[in-house]
C-alpha cells in the first residue's frame, strides 16, 4: 500500500480524499494556488505545495506544476478528484512515465471514454443503446445549424471534453443553435482547453440516471446500483439520490450489466460512472462515461456501505476487490443537496465573498439516520471567483425515501450560511415540493416548476402558525430579558404582557401566551393552543424548538419589532406587536424599492466579456446586450423591453460587482 499520496485538486473533494487516506494510514500532500493559500484542504493535509496563480489554467490544470509537486513531495500516487486533470489522458501518461500511480483508470480508458464523441461510438459497438446525434467535429455555427435541422429540434449542444454542465446548451431554433454553439465552444475552451463540440437529439421528459461501476486489475467489474440525478439546473446537478424512485429491479440490472460491459470493453479499472437518459417507459440511452469519481458518490456510499475512495486507492495499489456482485446490497435511501454560492433570487447567478458565518448541521450516524457534510470551506474563508461555486454536499440517509427527505429538511433548516448568496432556500423548497416528494421528476423539473425563476417560498398556513407561535414565545423571552436589565424580575415581569399580534407573510395572528418554567402555551384567538418548548436564548441565530412535541428549526435574525426568520425555504420578516402597536403598524405606508428599470445592472460579480450594442442604438426585447463571465460560466444579458441605449458605463474587460451599472437606457 502507498505511504503518501498527492491530491491534484482542491476544495471539498480534496478534503474528502484526505479523510479516507487518513483512515487508511496514508499521508497526504495538498497542492494550492495563491487563492487557496489558506484553504481547508491545505490545512487538513500533512503537507502542502504551492503551484501557481489563482486561474486554474495557471495552476491546477498545468501538468508540469503538478509533476514538480509530486517530485518535491515524494508522493507515490496521485488522486485527481473530479474536474481539473481527473480525465486528462496526458496527465495519466505523465504519471506513468514518472513511475507514479494514478488513482484512476488507465490512460487508454480515459482517452476512449473521456471524449464524448469517441465514447458514444464505442458504446454503440459494445451494444449499449445511444441517443441519436452527430458525432463528427463541427466547424462553425452554420454547420451546427445544418446538423441540428437534420437531427430535428430540440437538440443538445455539448462540449466533447466537457463535464459538470460546462459547455452545454439546449437549442430549439436555428438562432438558439448559433448562440449556443458559440457560447458552448467558448466555455469549453476556457474550462477544458478543448473547444470541440458535438450535437445530439435532446430527449424530452427525460430522467438522468447513472450507474456506479468499480473494477480492479484482476478482471473483476461490478456495478453498485444507480443514482437519480434528474434535479438539474442548466445541466448542472443540484440534488441527487440513491437509489432511483423510478427504476425497477429488471431495469437496474440491465443498466448495470451494460455499464459493466462498456467498462470491460475499454479495459476500465477504478471507480467510474456510466450516465444514461431514461424515458418514461424505462428505455435507457447512453450519455457518457465519467472516468473519475463523481461529485455525488456519497449517496452510493451511504446505501452500499462501500468507501469508493478507499476502493480506488486499493485498486491503484494492485489489490483485488474483496467482494463480488452478489455481495453488493442496497440498503435504505440517501439524498444529496449541493450547496452552491449562487443567488437563487437572481436566477442562481454566482456569488462570491467571505463566509461571515458557516455552521453546517452536526454530522451523525446511527441506525435510524445519517447526516453527512462533505465540504471544503470554513467560517471566515473566501469563496473565490476562480473556481466552481459549490460550497458543500449535504447528505442524509434513512431507511425509506420519505424519511431521508425529512432528515434533509431538518438538516437544511439547521445549515447556517451568511456573507454570500446561496441556494439553501431553493434546496429546502425542492424538498417540500409535492412533485419531488412523489418521485415524479425529470430533468425538466426546475424549468417546469420554476419557469420564472425562484422567488422564495410562502409557507402553508398551518406551518406559518407554528412559526408564529414560536416567534411570539421567543419574543416574550427576549422582552423579559430586557426588562431584567434595570431591576429584578419581580419589578418588571408585569410589564411584559400576555397578549400579542404576530404578522408574517401578510397574515395576522392574535394570540395569548401563558408561560411557565418548562415553556409556553400559545393560544390563538380562534381557540386552538400549542405548547412551545425550547432552550433558545436571545441572540442565538439558530433556534431549535418543539411545537406540541414536533421539532421546529428556525434561523433567526433580529429585526425591528421581531425577527427575520428562515425556515423550509421561506425568508420572511415576522413582526411581534402588542395589540396597540399592531393597530398603529397597520396604518404605516409601505416603503417601495427604487426604480432601476432604466438601467442594465450586473446581476453577479463578474467580468464583461463583450458588449454587443452601441450608444444610441435601438434594442428589441430579448436582444443580447452583453456577455458576463463568472465562475467559468458565460451569461448573456438581454433587453427586457424595447428601448434606446443612452450610455454604456462598462466595457469589455471590466470587473464588476453585483448591481454595478453596465448601461443606461433612455
Amino acid at each position: 500500500m502507498f505511504e503518501k499520496i498527492l491530491i491534484a485538486n482542491r476544495g471539498e473533494i480534496a478534503c474528502r480524499v484526505i479523510k479516507t487516506a487518513r483512515k487508511m494510514g496514508i499521508k497526504t500532500v495538498a497542492v494550492y494556488s495563491d487563492a487557496d493559500r489558506h484553504a481547508l484542504h491545505v490545512r487538513m493535509a500533512d503537507e502542502a505545495i504551492h503551484i501557481g496563480p489563482p486561474p486554474a489554467n495557471q495552476s491546477y490544470i498545468v501538468i508540469d506544476r503538478i509533476m514538480e509537486a509530486i517530485k518535491a513531495s515524494g508522493a507515490q500516487a496521485v488522486h485527481p478528484g473530479y474536474g481539473f486533470l481527473s480525465e486528462n489522458r496526458l496527465f495519466a501518461e505523465a504519471l506513468e512515465a514518472a513511475g507514479v500511480a494514478f488513482i484512476g483508470p488507465p490512460a487508454s480508458a480515459i482517452e476512449a471514454m473521456g471524449d464524448k464523441i469517441t465514447s458514444k461510438k464505442l458504446a454503440a459497438e459494445a451494444g449499449v443503446s445511444t441517443v441519436p446525434g452527430y458525432m463528427g467535429l463541427i466547424g462553425d455555427a452554420d454547420e451546427a445549424v445544418k446538423i441540428s435541422r437534420e437531427i430535428g429540434y430540440p437538440v443538445m449542444i455539448k462540449a466533447s471534453a466537457g463535464g459538470g454542465g460546462k459547455g452545454m446548451r439546449i437549442a430549439w431554433t436555428d438562432e438558439e443553435t448559433r448562440e449556443g454553439f458559440q457560447a458552448s465552444r467558448a466555455e469549453a475552451a476556457n474550462s477544458f482547453g478543448d473547444d470541440r463540440i458535438f450535437i445530439e437529439k435532446f430527449v424530452t421528459q427525460p430522467r438522468h440516471i447513472e450507474i456506479q461501476v468499480l473494477a480492479d486489475k484482476h478482471g473483476n467489474t461490478l456495478y453498485l446500483g444507480e443514482r437519480e440525478c434528474s434535479i438539474q439546473r442548466r445541466n448542472q446537478k443540484v440534488i441527487e439520490e440513491a437509489p432511483s424512485p423510478f427504476l425497477d429491479a429488471a431495469t437496474r440490472k440491465a443498466m448495470g450489466e451494460q455499464a459493466c460491459a462498456l467498462a470491460r470493453a475499454v479495459g476500465y479499472t477504478s471507480a467510474g460512472t456510466v450516465e444514461f437518459i431514461v424515458d418514461g417507459s424505462r428505455n435507457f440511452y447512453f450519455l457518457e462515461m465519467n472516468t473519475r469519481l463523481q461529485v455525488e458518490h456519497p449517496v452510493t456510499e451511504l446505501i452500499t456501505g462501500i468507501d469508493l475512495v478507499e476502493q480506488m486507492i486499493r485498486v491503484a495499489a494492485g489489490e483485488k476487490l474483496s467482494f463480488g456482485q452478489a455481495d453488493v446490497k442496497l440498503n435504505g435511501w440517501a439524498m444529496e443537496s449541493r450547496l452552491y454560492a449562487e443567488d437563487p433570487y437572481r436566477n442562481f447567478l454566482p456569488s462570491i465573498g467571505r463566509l461571515t458565518r458557516y455552521r453546517p448541521p452536526a454530522e451523525s450516524a446511527h441506525e435510524a439516520a445519517v447526516v453527512r457534510n462533505d465540504t471544503g470551506v470554513y467560517e471566515g474563508g473566501e469563496i473565490s471567483m476562480y473556481y466552481d461555486p459549490m460550497i458543500a454536499k449535504l447528505c442524509t440517509w434513512a431507511p425509506t425515501r420519505d424519511q431521508a427527505i425529512d432528515e434533509m429538511r431538518t438538516a437544511l433548516d439547521a445549515f447556517e450560511v451568511e456573507g454570500i448568496g446561496h441556494n439553501l432556500p431553493f434546496l429546502s423548497a425542492v424538498m417540500d415540493h409535492p412533485r419531488f416528494c412523489s418521485g415524479e421528476i425529470t430533468t425538466a423539473f426546475i424549468a417546469e416548476e420554476y419557469p420564472d425563476g425562484f422567488a422564495g417560498v410562502s409557507l402553508p398556513r398551518e406551518e406559518l402558525r407554528r412559526v408564529a407561535a414560536a416567534a411570539a414565545a421567543m419574543f416574550r423571552v427576549a422582552e423579559i430579558r430586557r426588562a431584567r436589565i434595570s431591576g429584578t424580575m419581580d419589578n418588571h415581569e408585569r410589564k411584559v404582557g400576555s397578549d400579542w399580534v404576530v404578522v408574517a407573510q401578510g397574515e395576522r395572528f392574535a394570540l395569548t401566551i401563558d408561560a411557565d418554567r418548562q415553556g409556553s402555551t400559545v393560544r390563538f384567538a380562534e381557540g386552538d393552543a400549542h405548547r412551545v418548548t425550547s432552550d433558545w436564548t436571545p441572540g442565538n441565530p439558530l433556534a431549535v424548538l418543539h411545537i406540541d412535541g414536533v421539532p421546529l428549526v428556525l434561523k433567526v435574525g433580529k429585526s425591528p419589532n421581531g425577527y427575520r426568520i428562515r425556515h423550509r425555504g421561506a425568508e420572511m420578516k415576522v413582526a411581534v406587536f402588542t395589540p396597540r402597536q399592531a393597530e398603529l403598524a397597520a396604518l404605516m405606508p409601505e416603503k417601495l424599492p427604487p426604480d432601476t428599470s432604466k438601467f442594465l445592472l450586473c446581476p453577479m460579480p463578474g467580468l464583461i466579456v463583450s458588449v454587443d450594442v452601441e450608444e444610441g442604438q435601438e434594442v428589441q426585447e430579448g436582444q443580447a446586450l452583453c456577455v458576463v463571465e463568472a465562475m467559468k460560466m458565460q451569461n448573456i444579458l438581454r433587453a427586457e423591453r424595447k428601448g434606446i441605449v443612452a450610455s454604456i458605463k462598462a466595457g469589455p474587460g471590466a470587473s464588476l460587482a453585483v448591481d454595478d451599472v453596465i448601461m443606461e437606457f433612455e
